[in-house]
């Protein structure tokens, strides 16, 4: 070990890791108990140091540039070392504690995440669960999250996954939108049918298509950019929409379009984490809680 060239400032370090998981200074500076003006010059030095810039803004709050996020996986792991050392020094390394960040989308993390969270909590209660709720696929190589909930297989060779199984998908309307537009019998009926759709829609009018629909994007008078929103737009009576079964069934302010019309209408489900994180015993454990309970969930999970 050359310990000439270690010459790091772990505090700067640490101003750095808590303004990259806060977004703002301020919320950085109340994580670390410091005052705003501190921790702020402890990151220009920092950068100073290094000679890059480790944030640009992002509307209001702040975020990694580029540099901050290759530099921020390492500086993880400097802190997750860190805490094992004291819980060595203080003979609690046995324990399972400290933060997993889960991604999922907005409606899996709305409908399906909450209740296995707390039943996840009542069996772990000093592992901390952040859930990232976006449509956005999370960069789990970049540390983004620790385990995502997604609706397609991962391709890159860092990362593990399981498959938890596959959502049927279906139509649903509100009693109020069949009662204007009239009665829905056939698949012809919703060629002229008004549905609710996303800001980026032509992928949604082709895969419709390919249902054996005729629908053009003149059907979608009202586009959203949340699936949150478009499902109460739906209970709202304001058009069709689509959802897992799952989720659409259990509401009760609608009802399934033509049930049973779409049986190749399903969505596949997998659990991502990266590889080296199963190095990691918090992470290993909700990965493998969340496996069971999504596979009963979506049926049976398989090893990939």
């Amino acid at each position: 070990m050359d310990w000439k060239q270690i010459d790091f400032d772990w505090n700067k370090a640490k101003a750095f890791l808590a303004t990259a998981e806060a977004g703002t200074f301020s919320g950085a500076a109340k994580s670390l108990k410091l005052a705003q003006p501190t921790l702020g010059r402890q990151v220009a030095a920092l950068e100073e140091e290094l000679g890059v810039a480790l944030f640009e803004k992002n509307g209001n709050s702040i975020k990694p540039t580029p540099s901050g996020l290759e530099l921020l996986e390492h500086v993880r792991k400097m802190a997750e070392a860190a805490h094992q050392l004291a819980l060595s020094a203080s003979g609690q390394s046995t324990q399972i504690e400290g933060i997993v960040r889960i991604a999922a989308s907005e409606a899996y993390a709305v409908y399906l995440l909450p209740s296995l969270l707390l039943k996840l909590r009542q069996a772990q209660p000093k592992i901390i669960l952040e859930v990232v709720a976006s449509n956005e696929s999370s960069d789990l190589r970049r540390r983004e999250a620790d385990i995502a909930i997604r609706n397609y297989r991962p391709r890159h060779q860092e990362l593990i996954a399981k498959r938890l199984g596959d959502s049927p998908y279906a139509f649903y309307a509100a009693p109020k939108y069949l009662e204007t537009f009239g009665p829905i019998r056939q698949k012809e009926d919703l060629n002229s049918a008004e549905f609710i759709g996303f800001t980026e829609n032509e992928e949604v009018v082709r895969h419709l298509n390919l249902l054996g629909l005729k629908v053009t994007s003149a059907q979608f008078p009202l586009l959203v950019n949340s699936h949150l929103v478009q499902w109460e737009l739906v209970k709202a009576g304001a058009g069709i929409g689509f959802i897992s079964k799952i989720i659409g069934d259990a509401e009760p302010l609608v009802q399934e379009v033509l049930p049973g019309a779409f049986p190749n209408l399903k969505v596949e489900n997998w659990l991502v984490s990266h590889r080296d994180l199963k190095n990691s015993r918090r992470i290993r454990v909700v990965f493998e809680f969340l496996t069971e309970e999504f596979g009963r969930l979506f049926h049976q999970p398989k090893i990939i």
